[in-house]
């Protein structure tokens, strides 16, 4: 396939093979901390941003939930957890479904968002077609989105964790989403 020169794939292919090799330095170097079995997993986010200054327009995150499995063993029955900061202004959607509605799943990458806590702030995630994640295998919740409006000052981090059976009491993501913005109030000249 040949290589493009436009400037935006130039720029997307570049942060590819960065993502690429992080994922490698990573991978060894978990792969170099005790462990007493196989069972290893990374969980990260990848995001882009269009952040609006205009106090009547949002600002959005669209981004990504990757889980990594690095070890030799598959991981059993994965969910996620993806969770926005309490009093923010911060609203969360994606492409998932309610327990109620967990009849009308069809596809393969379909995610089924369940109860497990009253919180209203965080996001169960479960695959709905994948029971496992096989060893050098990715799953990903994609394309889910953050707004927010810039009419007051902002700061959070989103968090994420990753639950299966092996890792019960979850594995955080290395990269939580962290935004701060800070809302100065024009000044009313005369």
């Amino acid at each position: 396939m040949p290589k493009s020169s436009h400037p935006f794939e130039i720029k997307l292919n570049a942060l590819q093979n960065q993502t690429q090799t992080y994922l490698h330095e990573i991978k060894e170097l978990i792969g170099k901390l005790p462990n007493s079995n196989n069972t290893k997993v990374i969980s990260y986010f990848t995001s882009t941003f269009n952040i609006s200054h205009q106090l009547d327009q949002e600002s959005l995150c669209l981004g990504s939930y990757h889980i990594y499995n690095i070890g030799n063993e598959p991981l059993l029955n994965p969910s996620i957890c993806i969770t926005l900061p309490e009093s923010s202004p911060f609203s969360f959607s994606g492409r998932y479904v309610h327990e109620k509605l967990q009849q009308r799943l069809t596809g393969q990458n379909e995610w089924l968002r369940f109860s497990k806590t009253p919180n209203k702030n965080e996001y169960w995630l479960k695959p709905v077609s994948k029971t496992s994640i096989e060893p050098n295998e990715i799953i990903s919740f994609t394309n889910f989105q953050i707004r927010w409006s810039p009419n007051k000052s902002y700061a959070g981090s989103i968090t994420g964790f990753t639950y299966c059976d092996q890792f019960q009491d979850g594995v955080a993501v290395v990269n939580p989403i962290n935004l701060s913005v800070i809302h100065l109030e024009q000044e009313e000249t005369t």
